[in-house]
């Protein structure tokens, strides 16, 4: 069985930095895009962040730009994200997705692998 596991995730406070790890399992992403998404409720997904299968690309959302640090270890089958400087506005559920392609980008329909998800809180 295929699963992504995220974690990291918690109460923080404004300007505080955050580390959230991805853990996969049942199979091996190494030659797969993997991507963050986050979520609010009434709102829909949005693309944070993307990483191609060996690192060589990304692809940043513009209100993470300068904020945000991405970065995968194939060997632990593990994807990464530091997000510092952190906003109130930050504050949703984010989700690891590996696609079945080695670079998908900001494509959500690409992403077939989701993990459930981990609470990120904000306060200011």
């Amino acid at each position: 069985q295929v699963q992504l596991v995220e974690s990291g995730g918690g109460l923080v406070q404004t300007g505080t930095t955050l580390r959230l790890s991805c853990a996969a399992s049942g199979r091996s992403f190494r030659f797969n895009s993997m991507a963050w998404f986050r979520q609010v409720p009434g709102k829909e997904r949005e693309f944070v962040v993307a990483i191609s299968w060996n690192g060589g690309s990304t692809n940043y959302a513009d209100f993470v730009k300068g904020r945000l640090t991405m970065s995968r270890d194939n060997a632990k089958n593990t994807l990464y994200l530091q997000l510092n400087s952190l906003k109130p506005e930050d504050t949703a559920v984010y989700y690891c997705a590996a696609a079945d392609s080695p670079w998908a980008g900001a494509q959500v329909d690409a992403y077939h692998y989701w993990g459930q998800g981990t609470q990120v809180t904000v306060s200011s």
